[in-house]
């Protein structure tokens, strides 16, 4: 049964509280996860000040995956219908050989079967623009562009966020330095291509792979990883004698316009999302807390479950119940957004295997 009325119904409830007596919090970085946490704080009627370090909103990148579980906080944060205003479901992706064989489908269908909705992809422009606009609709929130996080400054408020991604200069200052980026040897690039190509999944070659989604009408989102490659002409040669239509994906789209950025992930595992001692009470959230590679495209997707989950446990016991309101954060998502990173590094390592045959031969006994 598709939920998605009663998940922005329970998110309109939600946001008539956003004017009671709440705490204050002041949330680090304007990313996804740092915008929807404050905008679910916010629904529960607590002041928040967002602060970012970059001058301006990023409006760069390229598409968003969004699971059903991370519409379903959507929803709940009452961001559901700007969600679906712009999106495309996901359907008929297929896993396949830089020859062209189809080697298995993507579990799109299933999972479409057992949530009742589709998987959906948005422009990751649009998310960025929505989730400010219901931030001004609420009221209440300063977001400070320009203004990184400084940890000795005097602090003041109940709870702080940490929303700052990979290298969050909260997580270093209330967390210590044991968990850091770690660098694959693969860059990854992504764009966007001014046609729709109408062949949709993951490419699997020898130590690396291209993908194409669709994001919206009349454009392709593409994504691929090739070691060592640092220039456009280098990626274009990685892919030339790959199936149709990758080949003409590259070409026919402007280098100007990719973007490369290195393939990293946290690690090791924190052992904890929050604490409490010390300076007060915090909380990391998305990249922040659990960085991971894009193989599994749920980076966004586990920013807005944390996000949801955060704003939820503080609703549930108030300013005075912050340790309480921690434990059940932590309890409720770190094991599941861990579990997660740990299957797209894992992922990342079968799809870039040298030696593909055996891979190939794996993924053959798939559903395709």
């Amino acid at each position: 049964m598709d939920t998605s009325a009663a998940g922005a119904e329970a998110g309109a409830d939600a946001g008539s509280d956003a004017g009671s007596d709440g705490g204050s919090a002041l949330v680090v970085g304007a990313g996804v996860g740092g915008l929807a946490t404050a905008i679910g704080l916010r629904r529960a009627g607590w002041t928040v000040t967002v602060l970012e370090r970059r001058a301006a909103p990023e409006r760069y990148g390229t598409a968003f995956g969004i699971h059903p579980t991370a519409q379903s906080a959507l929803d709940r944060l009452g961001l559901g219908a700007a969600l679906r205003e712009r999106a495309v479901p996901y359907r008929d992706a297929r896993i396949r050989r830089p020859d062209g064989r189809v080697l298995a489908a993507l579990p799109l269908e299933r999972i479409e079967r057992k949530a009742g909705r589709p998987e959906l992809l948005v422009s990751r422009p649009h998310l960025i623009d929505a989730l400010p606009a219901e931030l001004d609709r609420l009221g209440g929130t300063d977001i400070a562009y320009g203004c990184p996080y400084d940890p000795g400054a005097p602090g003041g408020a109940d709870l702080l966020v940490g929303a700052d991604g990979i290298n969050s200069a909260v997580r270093a200052a209330r967390f210590g330095a044991a968990s850091a980026p770690r660098e694959l040897a693969e860059a990854a690039w992504i764009g966007i291509a001014g046609f729709e190509t109408g062949v949709y999944g993951e490419t699997w070659g020898r130590g690396r792979f291209f993908g194409m989604t669709p994001v919206e009408p009349g454009r392709t989102n593409w994504y691929a990883t090739v070691p060592g490659a640092t220039t456009a002409r280098e990626l274009r040669a990685a892919f030339a004698d790959w199936h149709d239509p990758i080949p003409r994906v590259l070409a026919d789209t402007d280098p100007q316009t990719w973007i490369r950025y290195p393939m990293r992930h946290l690690h090791p595992a924190l052992p904890s999302f929050t604490r409490t001692a010390g300076h007060g009470p915090v909380a990391l959230v998305g990249d922040a807390a659990h960085a991971m590679t894009l193989n599994l495209g749920q980076g966004a997707c586990t920013a807005l479950l944390d996000a949801e989950a955060l704003a939820r446990a503080v609703a549930a016991h108030g300013p005075g119940g912050l340790p309480a309101a921690l434990r059940a954060y932590d309890g409720e998502r770190r094991r599941s957004a861990q579990r997660v990173a740990l299957g797209s590094r894992t992922l990342h390592r079968f799809m870039t295997a040298r030696r593909p045959a055996l891979r190939d031969a794996l993924v053959g006994l798939l559903p395709s």
